[in-house]
């Protein structure tokens, strides 16, 4: 943990980290657009000005591609890390996410199941995925509490319920997309998690619902903390725990669902984040929250670029970026956790 007057210095160098991601985010692609013409283009604002700075093909890169593109990526990095927070006060659990508990793929199971049913489509369609994925989300982790008989129980059990459950949602989807291969792309992209159909109307939606279900959250960092107390002692302090506890959890989940919908399965965010900068903060949860909405915004945009650029005229699933970093941590936090046990 550093010591508390450095973490001002720490949260602005954070801001500024990420403001260079995102500079380099906008500007990095197979167009060609230099630093100072997507600086003049941001500029610019989004009517499309004739410029001598700038085309208008390059205009609309930034603005119709890229930038709804890093903003959605942004907002998600945002939802997974709070969740990922939240979640681990919950369930007393330092290994939680909505990833490694199953929520993110009950609420792409949600959708899947919606769309093999032809539920979802028309014009109605982009309103109609948050419900069925916010359904699926809250099913699984009702499924994970009643299966794993609540948080009174041993973390390990709640751990492995939640992989279990896992497991199976994603054995489902996979016969979703064998038995309607035209739904397969779709599917696909909720599987590996991408931000390659970002669009700005997509980006309200998930603006508003993240506002609606993270901002909240900011108000019950105090409570956040009494539920790392017994329950005896939280009762003595005068917080309901069990509605706090649903609050916050519909709350996280309403938040992770919307982003799954239109974003994918992206794992082990959720449990990066809060982990790394729990090192830095210390557990108490209201700077923990501001330290995880800056480094959950700069890990997706950073793990999108790389996703992005790195196979040069390919993409690759931003799933797999942050999987590829978050495996390994999930099996050392798991080792210990097997040590302290002993």
């Amino acid at each position: 943990m550093v010591q508390k007057h450095y973490l001002p210095i720490i949260g602005v160098a954070l801001v500024i980290l990420l403001v260079a991601v995102t500079l380099s985010a906008l500007t990095l692609g197979p167009a060609g657009i230099s630093v100072r013409q997507t600086v003049a283009i941001v500029g610019a604002g989004p009517s499309n000005n004739m410029s001598t700075t700038f085309t208008q093909a390059q205009h609309r890169i930034i603005w119709q591609l890229r930038l709804p593109r890093i903003l959605s990526a942004m907002v998600a990095g945002v939802v997974l890390a709070v969740s990922g927070m939240v979640y681990q006060a919950l369930f007393r659990n330092p290994m939680a996410d909505p990833y490694v508990l199953g929520i993110s793929s009950g609420a792409a199971f949600g959708v899947a199941f919606a769309a093999f049913l032809g539920v979802v489509g028309g014009a109605t369609g982009m309103w109609q995925v948050p419900v069925v994925a916010f359904l699926g989300a809250a099913g699984t982790a009702l499924v994970i509490m009643v299966l794993s008989g609540g948080v009174r129980r041993s973390p390990t059990t709640l751990l492995l319920t939640g992989i279990a459950l896992n497991f199976l949602l994603s054995a489902l989807m996979t016969l979703f997309m064998y038995l309607n291969r035209t739904q397969l792309q779709s599917i696909m992209q909720w599987t590996l998690g991408s931000f390659g159909t970002a669009s700005w109307s997509k980006l309200g939606i998930m603006g508003a619902t993240a506002t609606l279900g993270i901002v909240p959250i900011m108000f019950l960092t105090r409570e956040l903390d009494i539920l790392l107390l017994d329950e005896a002692s939280a009762l003595s302090i005068g917080v309901s725990v069990k509605s706090v506890r649903l609050l916050l959890l519909i709350l996280s989940t309403l938040a992770t669902s919307v982003t799954v919908a239109f974003c994918g399965i992206i794992g082990f965010v959720g449990l990066m984040v809060p982990h790394i900068m729990r090192l830095v903060t210390g557990p108490r949860h209201k700077p923990l929250m501001l330290f995880s909405t800056v480094g959950g915004a700069l890990m997706m945009v950073g793990a999108d670029t790389l996703a992005r650029t790195v196979l040069g005229a390919s993409e690759l699933p931003v799933g797999i970026v942050t999987a590829l970093a978050g495996a390994p941590l999930f099996i050392i936090l798991l080792a210990n956790h097997r040590k302290e046990n002993r």
